[in-house]
C-alpha cells in the first residue's frame, strides 16, 4: 500500500503503522501512556533500541502529562531542546520554556562556581522559581542532570518530572543511573550512551499531546 508523499497526516499515520508492527514483531510492544513516548521517541529516531532503554518511574508520564495540563514552567539544558518543543502548544496550556544556557549571567555563575554552562542553567532555573512543579528536561548534558539530582537531594527542590536522557561518553549512563535512584521525584531515563536532543524533544512533545488529548498521529 503507498503512501502519498503530498500529505503529511497520510505518512504521519502510517510511520506510526510501521512502528507499531514493528514492535509488536519483535515482542516489544508497549501499552498506556508509556506507549505514546516510546512510540514518539522510536518516530523521532527511528531506532529500536529505545523500546528496551527507556525507563519509567511509576506514575511518571501521568505526573508530567498532568503538570503540564495545569501549565507548568518547562526547563532544558540546552537550547537544541528548547527549539524542538511545541512552545505554542505549551503556551496554549498555559505553560512557559525556559533554557539559560546562553545568558550572560550562566556564563558568569559557571566561572564563578567551576561548573558547565548547562549545570548553571539549571541552578539559575531553580533560583527564579522554574523547577519547583515545572518538567527540567536534559537531553545533552550529564552535569545539568547531576545538578538538579542535587538539588533535590541537598535543597528540597520538587519538580513535578525529570527527564533525564543526556546523550554520549562520559559521566552519561552514570548520570542516568544516579536519577533512577532517586525516590523524591518521578522520572524517564533512557538507559546507557543513548539519548540526545531529538529524544528529550519527543519524550516533552509526546507529553504535551496527552495533556492536550491531541491523537499521536496527528501533524503539527
Amino acid at each position: 500500500m503507498s503512501t502519498p508523499l503530498n500529505d503529511p497526516t497520510a505518512i504521519t499515520v502510517r510511520s506510526f503503522a510501521i512502528i507499531r508492527q514493528e514492535l509488536e514483531r519483535l515482542g516489544l510492544a508497549w501499552a498506556g501512556p508509556e506507549a505514546a513516548v516510546v512510540e514518539r521517541i522510536i518516530h523521532s529516531t527511528a531506532d529500536f533500541d529505545f523500546a528496551t532503554i527507556t525507563h519509567f518511574a511509576p506514575g511518571a508520564v501521568q505526573a508530567g502529562a498532568a503538570a503540564l495540563g495545569r501549565g507548568c514552567p518547562v526547563v532544558t539544558d540546552v537550547n537544541m531542546v528548547r527549539a524542538g518543543i511545541s512552545e505554542s502548544r505549551l503556551q496554549a496550556l498555559g505553560g512557559s520554556l525556559h533554557c539559560f544556557v546562553a545568558d550572560p549571567a550562566c556564563a558568569t555563575r559557571a566561572r564563578a562556581s567551576g561548573i558547565t554552562r548547562s549545570a548553571a542553567g539549571i541552578r539559575l532555573a531553580w533560583e527564579q522559581g522554574l523547577v519547583d512543579k515545572g518538567l527540567v528536561v536534559i537531553g545533552n548534558a550529564p552535569t545539568a542532570l547531576y545538578e538538579i539530582i542535587r538539588l533535590v537531594e541537598q535543597e528540597q527542590a520538587c519538580p513535578a518530572l525529570v527527564i533525564g536522557v543526556p546523550v554520549g561518553f562520559v559521566s552519561t549512563a552514570e548520570s542516568k543511573e544516579a536519577l533512577t535512584r532517586l525516590r523524591q521525584v518521578p522520572w524517564i531515563v533512557t538507559q546507557g550512551r543513548k539519548g540526545g536532543s531529538p529524544v528529550a524533544v519527543a519524550i516533552v512533545n509526546a507529553l504535551l499531546r496527552l495533556a492536550a488529548n491531541v491523537p499521536a498521529t496527528e501533524t503539527d
